[in-house]
């Protein structure tokens, strides 16, 4: 019978975060973005918390300690948002992304931001709920669902409509990821290894190898998970099995999204990188200036 992973609250996430980091540590369509503030690609970027495409310009979007950047095929990349750290990000449709985090340097409202959601590519986001109370590290949007990984207090959260949350249970976790056939099919990365969920993250398994920062779950067979040496590994079996597929160039992993079986985004310390053919080969997206937060 399986019982919750305990933890020690947020000291707990924090440790595992730590654990994990010190053990290892696109062509589309749309007009450019303008080149913005300096630094290579027109933009400066320290450290990476989230990745996506946004179908409705197919730019990438990186959410970082100093804001959202957008960055085109060609290479050209601008600050869309304000200087916020933003931590948790999904897209989860055209236009509409999901986020969490902190103020901007002088900002104001709360230390911790809650869920937040933009509708308009990262320009304005609105606060949807848990200002004051939450920092999500982690989020997925998937069966009309969001997910999140509350590390403030080390805690999983589903909600059905993003304002009103089910508590499903504690634990010690990086990220997570969603399988996209079952909604009550969770996995989660601890330092112990890939924990599993059959009841929608009400409980979970104990971790198993391989011990992996970062998941991205685009497809049933087609699982993805960053080691902190930056090995991309790869599961056809929901988890059950993994093989090596690549390895991403430039140090420990900051972040992993999955677009689709061949398409994989990826930043390390060193750059945002992305692979159109399943982590074989990546390309350079986005430098990353090698400040970390």
């Amino acid at each position: 019978m399986r019982t919750p992973l305990r933890s020690l609250a947020a000291a707990a996430a924090a440790g595992v975060a730590l654990a994990v980091t010190l053990t290892a540590c696109s062509s589309g369509t749309g007009t450019a973005p303008e080149p913005a503030d300096g630094g290579p690609g027109g933009v400066t970027v320290s450290h990476v918390h989230g990745l996506g495409i946004d179908p409705s310009d197919e730019h990438l979007y990186v959410a970082t300690h100093e804001g959202v950047v957008a960055v085109a095929a060609d290479g050209a990349a601008r600050r869309v948002s304000d200087r916020a750290d933003y931590m948790g990000f999904t897209v989860a449709g055209p236009g509409r992304f999901l986020g969490s985090g902190h103020p901007a340097p002088g900002g104001d409202g709360p230390a911790n931001r809650g869920l937040i959601e933009s509708t308009d590519s990262g320009r304005t986001w609105q606060t949807r709920s848990l200002a004051g109370t939450t920092d999500f590290h982690a989020l997925e949007y998937a069966h009309d669902t969001v997910y999140g990984y509350d590390s403030t207090n080390g805690v999983l959260r589903v909600s059905a409509d993003g304002t009103t949350w089910d508590t499903r249970t504690e634990l010690a976790a990086l990220d997570i990821a969603v399988s996209p056939e079952d909604p009550e099919r969770v996995l989660a990365t601890t330092e112990s290894g890939v924990a599993r969920s059959t009841d929608g993250g009400r409980t979970f398994g104990a971790g198993a190898a391989p011990v992996l920062g970062f998941v991205s779950w685009p497809r049933e067979d087609a699982l993805y998970g960053l080691d902190q040496t930056g090995g991309l590994h790869r599961s056809t079996d929901g988890g059950t099995n993994w093989t090596r597929s690549g390895t991403v160039p430039g140090g420990a992993p900051q972040a992993l999204t999955a677009v689709d079986p061949d398409r994989v985004l990826a930043a390390t310390q060193d750059g945002v990188y992305e692979s159109r053919d399943g982590g074989r080969t990546f390309t350079e997206r986005l430098p990353i200036s090698g400040a970390s937060h």
